[in-house]
């Protein structure tokens, strides 16, 4: 995997955790609002896993944020 495309994938992995904990959500939590299998979010979290747009759009209608306030990776280091 490219590094900057690997960079990428695990701040986006990193964000949708904290996003998670913020809102107080395991992952079979987020998975059930999302309607995504939870080893989907282990892995998008871990960073393994690039997640699609229409994962990424399922996600942020689950913490009820728009899609592209989920993909602003600004202000997470790693």
């Amino acid at each position: 995997m490219n590094i900057i495309i690997h960079m990428i994938t695990k701040k986006m992995g990193l964000k949708i955790k904290i996003e998670r904990i913020k809102r107080n959500l395991t992952q079979e939590q987020l998975a059930e609002l999302a309607d995504i299998d939870r080893g989907t979010i282990s892995k998008v979290e871990r960073g393994i896993m690039s997640p699609t747009i229409a994962t990424l759009e399922k996600i942020a209608n689950a913490f009820k944020m728009k899609l592209q306030d989920l993909v602003n990776l600004e202000k997470i280091d790693l």
